[in-house]
């Protein structure tokens, strides 16, 4: 088939030699893989999911059973007393802005760990943009740590618990930057110090990470934690949607900023959502493993390709974005259109740069997806400012990423 799609020999060979050289890669993320689908199942099974749970509620959606079930599940997963899993999140800034709004109260104070935030984030806090609703309009102090050497600063970190902070906020993964995700051996030295020297709150967002790596950050010390279910929690089945995990309170607080105080958790309809909410989670671990392969796949062909790749395929991964660096403007707009050219979904639309809410450039996003944005599913996106990167996220079937990246070889040769 990718002979009468027009893909030479020697680009097939190149790929497939890239296969047999990152066997054990692959095989260690089968085992991550398994782990998770056996912690997933045992989940379900203590839950109770029953058909049963398949079925909607209207209106206020006061005793849903499969919404109880699902949130059930969701604790149980990742280890917390309680779980908000809602389709009326939209999105993975979202689900953090209700933990955010949740927690914090004016003239509190909340410390960014992980140095400036990803573009929406920043628009939220009130650090870029003119939002009347931004965090700093409601006199909430934001306190950014700097990185250092593309990690947390952890010295820097106890400096600044000196002073009284509410919150402690980490973003795991790297967003539009070139900085490393931070991997569970970072996360747990920072939370330690962090609740070795105050009462603050670990908050974490936790999108592109779940699933990842053998621990998530709530087994270590994380109080809430927030990401998409159009990202890997979703299994690219759940058609939107957010989640937050943690302590029982702080979880039922960022429940009163999505509804209302008073109301909570106790209402909000399902809308025939449960189920396929329900199954991406189960099918969650197999889609992060087609991801993480792919992202692997490219990372190897590409860096012995000479492009500059972060991480490298032997560097370790604690998310599923892979950053691919190119020279120029029009090769990476030539990338996004090859990752475009290969998706079942509007293979045939020209990806052009374009305004986005929350950003500050333009924005070129390849997404041929089942579900509008979904980055459990392959896509690639990139601002349209120096240094050139495109990030590549989410797979739902290997097979697709392989022939993307056999595409763009053949376009580029």
């Amino acid at each position: 088939m990718y002979k009468e799609l027009g893909i030479d020999n020697n680009l097939i060979d190149e790929v497939q030699k890239a296969e047999h050289n990152l066997k054990e890669q692959f095989r260690e993320l089968e085992s991550i893989c398994e782990l998770w689908s056996i912690r997933i199942l045992d989940a379900f099974r203590k839950a109770r999911v029953s058909e049963y749970s398949f079925f909607s509620s209207s209106g206020y959606g006061y005793n849903d059973q499969g919404r109880e079930a699902l949130e059930e599940v969701y604790s149980k997963v990742f280890g917390t007393e309680s779980a908000l899993v809602r389709p009326h999140i939209v999105s993975g800034t979202h689900a953090i802005t209700l933990g955010l709004k949740g927690v914090l109260r004016p003239f509190d104070r909340v410390l960014i760990a992980t140095g400036l935030p990803y573009d929406t984030m920043q628009s939220v806090m009130g650090l870029s943009g003119n939002s009347p609703s931004a965090l700093k309009e409601y006199h909430i102090e934001i306190d950014v740590l700097p990185l250092k050497d593309g990690g947390i600063d952890l010295e820097g970190l106890k400096n600044k618990l000196l002073s009284p902070a509410k919150m402690v906020y980490f973003q795991r993964s790297r967003g539009y930057s070139d900085r490393p995700s931070l991997d569970s051996n970072t996360m747990k030295k920072a939370m330690e110090i962090v609740h070795d020297l105050s009462d603050a709150v670990c908050f974490i967002d936790n999108c592109y990470g779940e699933f990842v790596e053998r621990e998530e950050p709530t087994f270590y010390g994380a109080d809430l934690m927030a990401g998409s279910l159009i990202k890997n929690p979703g299994g690219g089945l759940a058609q939107s949607g957010g989640y937050l995990v943690g302590q029982a309170d702080l979880v039922e607080l960022a429940a009163e900023a999505l509804t209302a105080p008073g109301l909570g958790s106790e209402v909000g309809a399902s809308l025939n959502q449960t189920k396929s909410v329900l199954q991406g989670l189960y099918q969650a671990p197999l889609m992060v493993l087609q991801a993480m392969k792919s992202a692997l796949l490219f990372s190897h062909v590409l860096q012995n390709r000479g492009y500059w790749v972060s991480p490298t395929s032997k560097e370790r991964r604690s998310d599923t974005v892979q950053l691919i660096g190119f020279e120029s403007q029009s090769e990476l707009i030539n990338f996004c259109r090859a990752i475009q050219y290969c998706s079942p979904v509007d293979s045939f639309v020209t990806p052009e740069p374009a305004p986005m809410p929350g950003y500050d450039s333009q924005v070129i996003m390849a997404a041929g997806t089942f579900v509008q944005g979904a980055t459990s599913e392959l896509s690639a996106d990139a601002p349209l400012r120096e240094p050139y990167r495109a990030y590549l996220q989410g797979s739902l079937n290997y097979f697709q990423s392989k022939l993307a990246l056999l595409e763009f070889l053949r376009k580029i040769a």
